[in-house]
């Protein structure tokens, strides 16, 4: 295997490999229900990970998360890989304790790469403050790689990623666009400097902005990866409240646009429109933004609900970080739809 070439063995890569979200929820569907009720989160609501109460102050959250490259690099596969595994841990609003690698790799290559991909995956464990304890291979021609992460939490400290409340606003923690520059790159349509700006994306932890968000009024949070801003930002969403987006306030990446234009866009990305075409509602928005909407990102920002009295206060907080933020939003009384779209 050509170094250089990591992510010519699979069609795609990061979270553009993720099962679409309704054959998810049928597969899930007969799934035994578990009645522990220290079981605190489940699966039952697609949050970022499950939350198991250990006593009163303290409850540990289990997570993992692995797939294919979507970069050439297999130290920079291993960071961002990683980075996205660790993510949800800070989507719950939890911290990092433990983590332990899963790893896919083909047994005649050599073992130098793979050292690479875990070498970047250790050094974002130590980054998010956690130990890397171990893990688990098999032989596959196909390299994937991840972690299953275990974090802490305060039971009352918990980040539900549906408890919206009238009023709230909606953050978004990293531009989009990521899987459609990712994929355009590979197939040599997109510019480095894109590229760049999507792996620095990728390559930085949600602790950071987590560690601002954690000061405010913060009501839910979840994180956008495979499902894009919109299959998430749909999860958000109950029965009691709908979210109104400005999409004229979202950030992505520049060049996104063009490929959209162009039609440069990811299967992943249809397969979520196809999944929420009756679930969110368009008004005076470009056939392009809709297509960054709905696409998959990799390791992507966080969502986070806050009070509207503390918005813009957080917004100018995480603005000091090197990844950009937006205000993209806002909670609404029940509309027929669960998002509306303007522009």
């Amino acid at each position: 295997m050509d170094i250089r070439k990591l992510n010519k063995f699979t069609s795609c890569g990061g979270c553009i490999a993720k099962l679409p979200q309704g054959l998810l929820k049928d597969a899930v569907a007969n799934i035994p229900t578990f009645n522990d009720p220290d079981l605190l989160v489940g699966f039952d609501t697609s949050d970022d990970g499950a939350v198991y109460r250990l006593r009163d102050d303290l409850a540990m959250i289990q997570t993992l998360d692995f797939f294919p490259p979507m970069v050439d690099d297999p130290y920079l596969f291993g960071k961002i890989a990683a980075t996205n595994a660790l993510s949800d841990i800070y989507a719950m609003g939890g911290q990092v304790k433990t983590a332990l690698n899963i790893v896919c790799f083909p047994e005649d290559e050599d073992p130098a790469i793979l050292g690479a991909i875990l070498r970047g995956g250790a050094e974002k464990v130590q980054e998010a403050g956690g130990v890397l304890c171990g893990g688990h291979s098999i032989n596959d021609k196909e390299p994937k790689y991840g972690l299953s992460v275990t974090g802490v939490v305060q039971p009352d400290r918990i980040m539900y990623n549906n408890r919206c409340q009238i009023g709230d606003r909606i953050l978004l923690t990293k531009p989009l666009g990521v899987g459609m520059v990712t994929s355009a790159y590979k197939a040599g349509e997109a510019s480095r400097e894109s590229f760049e700006q999507a792996v620095d994306g990728m390559q930085t932890l949600n602790k950071y902005a987590f560690e601002i968000a954690a000061r405010y009024n913060i009501h839910s949070c979840t994180d956008v990866t495979g499902f894009g801003f919109l299959g998430h930002l749909n999860e958000m969403v109950t029965s009691g409240y709908s979210i109104r987006v400005d999409s004229r306030q979202v950030l992505y990446i520049p060049e996104a646009w063009r490929l959209a234009e162009e039609f440069l866009i990811t299967g992943g990305g249809q397969k979520n429109r196809t999944f929420l075409q009756e679930k969110v509602s368009f008004t005076n928005v470009a056939p392009a933004m809709e297509e960054i909407l709905f696409d998959p990102q990799t390791s992507g920002g966080l969502l986070l609900s806050v009070a509207a009295e503390d918005a813009a206060a957080l917004l100018a907080e995480l603005s000091t970080l090197t990844v950009a933020s937006c205000m993209v939003g806002e909670v609404v009384d029940r509309m027929d739809q669960n998002i509306i779209v303007y522009g």
